[in-house]
Protein backbone atom coordinates (compact mmCIF):
# COMPACT_ATOMS: atom_id res chain seq x y z
CA UNK A 1 0.00 0.00 0.00
CA UNK A 2 3.52 2.17 0.04
CA UNK A 3 2.28 4.18 -3.08
CA UNK A 4 -1.34 3.58 -3.43
CA UNK A 5 -3.35 6.76 -2.34
CA UNK A 6 -5.41 5.89 0.46
CA UNK A 7 -8.69 7.97 1.42
CA UNK A 8 -11.29 8.19 3.94
CA UNK A 9 -14.00 5.02 3.56
CA UNK A 10 -16.03 5.07 6.16
CA UNK A 11 -16.99 7.29 9.79
CA UNK A 12 -18.97 7.29 12.82
CA UNK A 13 -18.90 8.24 16.52
CA UNK A 14 -18.42 5.61 18.94
CA UNK A 15 -18.83 5.48 22.48
CA UNK A 16 -16.00 3.73 24.26
CA UNK A 17 -14.90 3.09 27.75
CA UNK A 18 -12.22 5.78 27.54
CA UNK A 19 -14.96 8.09 25.87
CA UNK A 20 -16.08 9.54 22.58
CA UNK A 21 -14.51 9.12 19.44
CA UNK A 22 -15.27 9.37 15.59
CA UNK A 23 -13.91 6.25 14.03
CA UNK A 24 -12.53 6.23 10.78
CA UNK A 25 -11.54 3.51 7.79
CA UNK A 26 -8.63 4.33 5.34
CA UNK A 27 -7.46 2.49 2.66
CA UNK A 28 -7.19 2.76 -1.41
CA UNK A 29 -10.45 0.74 -2.20
CA UNK A 30 -13.60 -0.09 -0.73
CA UNK A 31 -13.22 -3.47 -1.19
CA UNK A 32 -9.90 -3.78 1.14
CA UNK A 33 -11.20 -5.46 4.20
CA UNK A 34 -8.21 -4.84 6.35
CA UNK A 35 -8.23 -0.70 6.37
CA UNK A 36 -6.10 1.45 8.76
CA UNK A 37 -8.21 2.55 11.32
CA UNK A 38 -8.34 6.20 12.95
CA UNK A 39 -9.88 6.94 16.79
CA UNK A 40 -10.16 10.83 16.98
CA UNK A 41 -11.52 13.29 19.27
CA UNK A 42 -13.80 16.47 18.23
CA UNK A 43 -11.17 18.34 15.86
CA UNK A 44 -12.77 21.64 17.52
CA UNK A 45 -10.43 20.77 20.56
CA UNK A 46 -7.22 20.10 18.85
CA UNK A 47 -4.07 21.82 19.59
CA UNK A 48 -1.74 23.00 17.37
CA UNK A 49 0.66 20.39 18.99
CA UNK A 50 -1.38 17.19 18.43
CA UNK A 51 -1.09 14.43 20.55
CA UNK A 52 -0.45 11.45 18.06
CA UNK A 53 -0.39 7.69 18.68
CA UNK A 54 0.52 5.56 15.69
CA UNK A 55 0.03 2.12 16.83
CA UNK A 56 0.73 -0.93 14.61
CA UNK A 57 -1.90 -3.93 15.32
CA UNK A 58 -0.93 -6.52 17.73
CA UNK A 59 -3.98 -9.22 17.97
CA UNK A 60 -2.52 -11.21 20.59
CA UNK A 61 -1.57 -7.85 23.02
CA UNK A 62 -4.39 -5.29 21.39
CA UNK A 63 -7.33 -7.76 21.69
CA UNK A 64 -5.88 -11.08 24.27
CA UNK A 65 -3.94 -9.14 27.00
CA UNK A 66 -0.80 -11.39 25.71
CA UNK A 67 2.13 -10.91 28.29
CA UNK A 68 4.69 -11.25 25.77
CA UNK A 69 4.59 -7.73 24.61
CA UNK A 70 3.00 -4.21 26.01
CA UNK A 71 1.22 -3.52 22.94
CA UNK A 72 -2.17 -4.20 24.81
CA UNK A 73 -1.44 -1.43 27.67
CA UNK A 74 0.41 0.83 25.56
CA UNK A 75 -3.12 0.79 23.42
CA UNK A 76 -5.31 1.21 26.53
CA UNK A 77 -2.73 4.03 27.80
CA UNK A 78 -2.67 6.05 24.52
CA UNK A 79 -6.78 5.48 24.24
CA UNK A 80 -6.82 7.28 27.84
CA UNK A 81 -4.56 9.86 26.67
CA UNK A 82 -5.72 11.14 23.47
CA UNK A 83 -9.45 11.10 25.44
CA UNK A 84 -8.30 13.65 27.80
CA UNK A 85 -5.76 15.69 25.98
CA UNK A 86 -7.55 15.40 22.21
CA UNK A 87 -5.85 13.72 19.33
CA UNK A 88 -5.45 11.23 17.14
CA UNK A 89 -4.93 7.20 17.46
CA UNK A 90 -3.81 5.64 14.17
CA UNK A 91 -4.38 2.28 13.66
CA UNK A 92 -1.89 0.46 11.45
CA UNK A 93 -2.55 -2.90 10.50
CA UNK A 94 0.67 -4.30 9.88
CA UNK A 95 0.53 -6.90 12.79
CA UNK A 96 4.00 -8.48 14.00
CA UNK A 97 6.31 -5.91 12.61
CA UNK A 98 4.72 -6.09 8.98
CA UNK A 99 5.27 -9.85 8.96
CA UNK A 100 1.32 -10.97 9.57
CA UNK A 101 0.08 -13.33 12.28
CA UNK A 102 1.07 -17.06 10.66
CA UNK A 103 4.30 -15.78 10.81
CA UNK A 104 4.49 -14.06 14.38
CA UNK A 105 3.07 -17.28 16.23
CA UNK A 106 5.89 -18.82 14.03
CA UNK A 107 8.50 -16.33 15.28
CA UNK A 108 6.97 -17.12 18.69
CA UNK A 109 8.02 -20.54 18.54
CA UNK A 110 11.92 -19.31 17.71
CA UNK A 111 11.76 -17.03 20.45
CA UNK A 112 10.57 -20.35 22.86
CA UNK A 113 13.54 -21.97 21.77
CA UNK A 114 15.98 -18.92 22.92
CA UNK A 115 16.16 -16.38 19.74
CA UNK A 116 15.20 -13.30 20.36
CA UNK A 117 12.18 -11.39 18.83
CA UNK A 118 15.10 -9.42 15.98
CA UNK A 119 16.97 -13.02 15.63
CA UNK A 120 13.47 -15.14 14.76
CA UNK A 121 12.45 -12.65 12.20
CA UNK A 122 15.30 -13.02 10.24
CA UNK A 123 15.24 -16.90 10.38
CA UNK A 124 11.76 -16.92 9.05
CA UNK A 125 13.42 -14.75 5.96
CA UNK A 126 12.02 -11.35 6.91
CA UNK A 127 13.54 -8.15 7.67
CA UNK A 128 13.86 -7.48 11.48
CA UNK A 129 11.18 -4.68 11.64
CA UNK A 130 9.13 -4.43 8.04
CA UNK A 131 6.84 -1.66 9.21
CA UNK A 132 6.53 1.68 7.49
CA UNK A 133 4.51 4.71 8.27
CA UNK A 134 4.01 6.10 4.92
CA UNK A 135 0.75 5.54 5.47
CA UNK A 136 0.20 7.29 9.03
CA UNK A 137 2.07 10.32 7.48
CA UNK A 138 -0.61 10.12 4.59
CA UNK A 139 -3.91 10.04 7.13
CA UNK A 140 -1.79 13.01 9.38
CA UNK A 141 -1.96 15.18 5.74
CA UNK A 142 -5.85 14.41 5.49
CA UNK A 143 -6.24 15.91 8.94
CA UNK A 144 -4.09 18.90 8.04
CA UNK A 145 -2.08 18.26 11.06
CA UNK A 146 1.65 19.95 11.12
CA UNK A 147 2.67 19.72 14.45
CA UNK A 148 2.53 16.35 16.87
CA UNK A 149 3.26 15.33 20.00
CA UNK A 150 3.96 11.72 19.62
CA UNK A 151 3.28 8.79 21.93
CA UNK A 152 6.10 6.35 21.54
CA UNK A 153 9.17 4.73 22.76
CA UNK A 154 10.56 3.74 19.30
CA UNK A 155 13.49 6.27 17.56
CA UNK A 156 12.31 5.05 13.97
CA UNK A 157 8.97 6.71 14.28
CA UNK A 158 10.74 10.00 15.32
CA UNK A 159 13.34 9.20 12.88
CA UNK A 160 10.83 8.82 10.13
CA UNK A 161 9.24 12.27 10.45
CA UNK A 162 12.87 14.22 9.43
CA UNK A 163 12.04 14.29 6.18
CA UNK A 164 8.48 14.87 6.18
CA UNK A 165 6.20 18.29 6.70
CA UNK A 166 4.92 17.20 9.64
CA UNK A 167 6.90 18.31 13.08
CA UNK A 168 7.50 15.96 15.73
CA UNK A 169 7.48 18.33 18.45
CA UNK A 170 7.72 16.47 21.37
CA UNK A 171 8.10 12.42 22.04
CA UNK A 172 5.90 11.44 24.75
CA UNK A 173 6.76 7.99 26.83
CA UNK A 174 4.73 5.50 26.70
CA UNK A 175 6.66 3.02 28.90
CA UNK A 176 4.87 0.19 30.73
CA UNK A 177 6.24 -2.21 33.49
CA UNK A 178 7.99 -5.18 32.56
CA UNK A 179 7.05 -8.57 33.62
CA UNK A 180 8.58 -11.92 33.80
CA UNK A 181 7.47 -12.84 30.28
CA UNK A 182 8.09 -9.68 28.24
CA UNK A 183 11.25 -8.80 29.73
CA UNK A 184 13.79 -10.35 27.50
CA UNK A 185 11.40 -9.20 24.14
CA UNK A 186 11.24 -5.54 26.00
CA UNK A 187 15.43 -6.00 27.01
CA UNK A 188 15.88 -6.50 22.84
CA UNK A 189 13.74 -3.53 21.83
CA UNK A 190 15.85 -1.33 23.89
CA UNK A 191 19.27 -2.78 23.32
CA UNK A 192 19.08 -3.92 19.92
CA UNK A 193 16.40 -1.08 18.43
CA UNK A 194 17.79 1.53 20.68
CA UNK A 195 13.90 1.91 21.94
CA UNK A 196 14.05 4.33 24.85
CA UNK A 197 13.18 2.10 27.96
CA UNK A 198 14.02 3.04 31.15
CA UNK A 199 12.34 0.57 33.21
CA UNK A 200 14.66 -2.59 32.91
Amino acid sequence: MKNKIIKLQSQVNLETIYGSFDIATFTSSTEDLMPHIVLFTDRKQWSEDLPVRIHSECMTGDLFGSKRCECGEQLQHSLQFIQEHSGILIYLRQEGRGIGIINKLKAYCLQDEGYDTAEANKILGFEEDQRHYTDAVKILEYFDVERIRLLTNNPDKLNYFDDKKIDVVERIPIESNPNETNYNYLKTKKDHFGHFLTKL
